[in-house]
């Protein structure tokens, strides 16, 4: 095993070599967007929009983004990807599309259905080769790298519709591993393909034994819960005692922040983390070295960003985009300033919303931090309280008051002539809700100088709501997003509120 462990590691080291050899940012930026145009001209968005000439010009970055509108999800479905869905081929990409990536995010009822392509595919492994080639920046020991890979995510049992198949993005991964991981990937495609996620996490309890788990990877959320089911069944202190190798959780979908305190408890000993950020639309960026939480765009793999600065020049109150909003490149953003991001992929998303804002937290190494969603943040009366705001604050009050904070969601009310933010606070254990309330306003003031700014104005002290952690997961079963993909939505505004607050009342 040492022998083999060895062989991986320089094999994987040899890729970070190769991988090394690059031009500029900006330059491989261009090289993508070029080989988009090339390879999509022929298609009829690329027909419809000129991109033969496009890719031709002098400027082929400048000419694009003066072309191609932009495009949320509404209008990329309705305008081309609903041909797509019922079958035609060279739509927004070439050839036919055989996989569908069922997306609700946290902010909308309806699934959305986000086309993954064969070309989308095969980016998607070559960013998860990538990141496994950073390992050995961690001093791993050469055994380590024959340990097994437990991946927690969506069932990949599929919904087939004859022409194509949907289902979540995980699921569709799990049912087609990478060949370079396949000998050591778990639970293994019998337990990914259980729809049930009770009865999913069941068989991989049973199993766990088996297994000699060096790697967790998928939402904390998920992850723990798995975690916590692992321990229960065994009459376990820690996971460490069923899988003593147990040394890297690859965390992404959701800040992890919220969960650190609650998920350390089920460890032996301390765990190195790396961040990555895969959405339905392509692998976006990995945490590429230690010493930082911020993650690597993939400059070079078959996508093409824009920023769009996140203000209200760009972007209306309920966060959508405005018919004069904006877009940047590479070049021209900043460090510490929050960007919507915009995509163009091999999977025929063209100036695409994705829906995240991220921050430069290092502009030469084009790294990122993820800081909320275009629609998950709070002004109501010009407090701009971001979903990074609210994990900072969260996380600050939870070390304050010595609990432990898994979930939580926040909207925005009226309070007579006022305004206010009623919170709801999974919170172990229970305690007073006007301590939890003073402490949480503090902190919220200390991360944000708009809302302490807006506390002394228009905005009420913060309306909390501590219940049980396990009220969020009873509401993700009561709406089917008890799946190991799902996210809790951290703002709620309207209906889904609604809904939310008359489950609540029901469990009280």
């Amino acid at each position: 095993m040492t022998v083999a462990g060895n062989l991986v590691k320089k094999g994987i080291s040899f890729v970070q070599q190769l991988d090394q050899r690059k031009p500029t940012p900006a330059q491989l930026q261009a090289r993508a967007l070029q080989g988009l145009l090339r390879r999509a001209e022929k298609t009829a968005f690329g027909r419809h929009y000129g991109f033969e000439k496009l890719a031709a010009a002098a400027d082929p970055v400048a000419a694009f983004q003066e072309q191609v509108p932009m495009h949320d999800y509404n209008r990329m479905f309705g305008e081309w990807w609903n041909r797509t869905l019922a079958g035609e081929a060279d739509v927004s990409w070439r050839g036919q599309v055989k996989y569908f990536a069922l997306s609700s995010g946290t902010s909308e009822a309806s699934s959305k259905y986000i086309p993954i392509t064969g070309d989308m595919q095969k980016s998607m492994r070559q960013a998860a080769l990538r990141m496994f080639s950073c390992l050995p920046k961690y001093n791993l020991p050469p055994s380590f790298y024959t340990k097994e890979w437990l991946m927690i995510g969506g069932s990949a049992s599929l919904q087939d519709f004859g022409h194509y198949q949907a289902g979540d993005l995980s699921g569709i991964n799990a049912s087609q591993p990478p060949v370079w991981i396949r000998r050591y990937y778990r639970p293994g495609t019998r337990i990914a393909k259980i729809s049930d996620w009770d009865e999913r996490t069941e068989a991989i309890a049973k199993m766990a034994p088996h297994w000699d788990v060096g790697v967790l990877t998928g939402l904390p959320s998920w992850v723990q819960l798995t975690l916590e089911r692992v321990i229960e069944y065994h009459g376990l202190n820690h996971i460490h005692e069923i899988w003593p190798n147990l040394r890297i959780f690859v965390s992404g979908g959701i800040a992890f922040g919220p969960y650190r305190k609650s998920f350390e408890a089920l460890l032996g000993h301390p765990l190195t983390y790396q961040d990555s950020y895969l959405a339905s639309e392509g692998f976006v960026a990995f945490q590429a070295r230690p010493g930082t939480s911020a993650m690597r765009l993939q400059l070079n793999n078959g996508i093409f960003f824009e920023f769009v600065p996140f203000n209200e020049d760009n972007f209306d109150e309920e966060g959508q985009l405005r018919p004069t909003a904006t877009a940047l490149t590479l070049d021209d953003v900043e460090e510490g300033q929050d960007y919507a991001l915009l995509m163009s992929t091999c999977a025929g998303a063209w100036r695409y919303l994705i829906g995240d804002t991220i921050r430069f937290a290092d502009k030469a190494r084009s790294e990122i931090l993820i800081t909320g969603r275009t629609r998950h943040f709070l002004s109501i009366c010009g407090e701009h309280l971001s979903v990074d705001n609210m994990n900072e604050a969260i996380r600050r009050t939870e070390d304050i008051l010595n609990v432990n904070i898994n979930e939580f969601t926040v909207s925005g009310v009226k309070a007579d002539a006022h305004f206010a933010h009623r919170w709801y606070i999974g919170c172990t254990p229970l305690i007073d809700t006007d301590t939890l309330s003073g402490v949480l306003d503090e902190q919220l003031m200390a991360v944000n100088d708009d809302y302490a700014a807006e506390r002394s104005a228009m905005l009420r002290p913060p309306q909390v709501n501590a219940v049980d952690p396990r009220l969020f997961h009873e509401w993700q079963r009561h709406t089917g997003k008890m799946n190991g993909q799902s996210k809790f939505p951290r703002v709620m505004k309207g209906e889904q509120l609604a809904e939310w607050e008359a489950f609540v009342r029901t469990k009280q």
